[in-house]
């Protein structure tokens, strides 16, 4: 997988940009002008769309070729509103195993304030 493989047509959208990719972390930004709700706040539906960005990245990176996600689960907690600049996602892995790849996800703005955390769980199986 290269850094600046498409993300989809959502992601794009949205000005998601991926700025990392190992697997140790992987990282997304995402600008707050243009994904704000009224108010001039950042939707929550945003955030939680740029946290599944990059933890679906950091698990295709841990699937690999010989594995495909079946699955996917994200719980998010959002802590304060950002609402202006760049989000960063980053993403580091809890737990890593043949079936099953757990993250964790922190979202932070532009003055290193967290706004957000996630779990994604991913479910991986074995390709036929």
């Amino acid at each position: 997988m290269t850094i600046n493989q498409s993300l989809g047509e959502i992601a794009d959208a949205m000005g998601i940009t991926l700025t990392e990719a190992t697997a140790e972390r992987t990282a997304a930004t995402m600008p707050v002008p243009g994904n704000r709700q009224r108010m001039g706040i950042l939707h929550g539906g945003a955030s939680a769309l740029l946290a599944e960005t990059v933890g679906s990245v950091a698990a295709s990176l841990h699937a690999g070729d010989s594995r495909f996600i079946v699955g996917l689960e994200l719980n998010i907690t959002h802590h304060r509103s950002a609402t202006d600049g760049v989000i960063t996602a980053v993403a580091t892995p809890l737990a890593l195993g043949n079936t099953i790849a757990s993250y964790q996800i922190e979202l932070t703005n532009d003055h290193g304030q967290r706004i957000s955390t996630a779990r994604l769980t991913c479910l991986v199986r074995e390709r036929r």
